[in-house]
């Protein structure tokens, strides 16, 4: 149930968020983040599950995939990246942050990182 929801972790991991501005470039708009030493720290918990296998076209593939529970954050959209501070990586927000029992206490945030090798 919602309403006894407690974090199974520690929110012990340092984050930053992210934030995007878009600006228009010839027509095309291009969206680009604030840099990490410029961005608001919050912690939180952070979870990978070993990846998400993917195999297509002939090419395996591994996403790198994780789940992060935290504070009710409202600035932290699926618009924003989360940066972790102790690995250096970006991940991008992959569905909208759910608000845990709408209580504005919790909120877990599914991720998955950005490019290739770190």
């Amino acid at each position: 149930m919602a309403r006894n929801f407690k974090p199974m972790m520690p929110f012990d991991v340092a984050m930053k968020l992210l934030t995007p501005t878009e600006t228009k470039v010839k027509g095309v708009t291009k969206k680009t983040f604030t840099a990490p030493e410029n961005s608001p720290l919050f912690k939180g918990s952070f979870k990978t599950y070993g990846g998400t296998e993917n195999f297509s076209n002939d090419v395996y593939t591994v996403f790198d995939t994780a789940i992060i529970d935290t504070w009710y954050n409202p600035n932290i959209t699926t618009e924003c990246r989360i940066y972790i501070c102790e690995t250096g990586k970006v991940y991008e927000i992959k569905s909208p942050p759910e608000n845990i029992g709408m209580r504005h206490q919790y909120m877990q945030i599914k991720v998955e990182a950005v490019g290739g090798k770190p």
